[in-house]
């Protein structure tokens, strides 16, 4: 049996479309998978997807706006968010709520 060599992806830029993740990674590859795997960024604003940073050596994006973070490993397997639908509600709420108290602007 052939023991395969799986390489750490590493990150070095992120554009997030309307629905669409797009990764490119250091080592040349561009990854794209589909918004609706994550649903805080699918929920977020085109401003608040813009606002990523790739952590440490590129392994992790985060969107400190939409308290999110992704393993750029998950991403290149195809893990979609492991996010249960209840936490989900809840961030929404809690979303919500703070648009009202800004009069509708985030």
């Amino acid at each position: 049996m052939a023991v395969i060599e799986v390489k750490e992806a590493r990150a070095k830029g992120v554009k997030v479309t309307e629905d669409r993740l797009v990764v490119e990674l250091t080592d040349g590859r561009i990854v794209s998978v589909p918004l609706a795997w994550y649903p805080r960024l699918w929920y977020g604003t085109p401003e608040e997807r813009a606002q990523v940073e790739i952590l440490g050596d590129g392994s992790i994006l985060h969107w400190p706006a939409l308290d999110e973070d992704l393993s750029v490993m998950g991403i290149v397997l195809g893990k979609r968010s492991g996010e249960n639908p209840e936490s989900l509600r809840k961030w929404l709420a809690k979303r919500n709520q703070k648009k009202g108290e800004m009069g509708g602007q985030a």
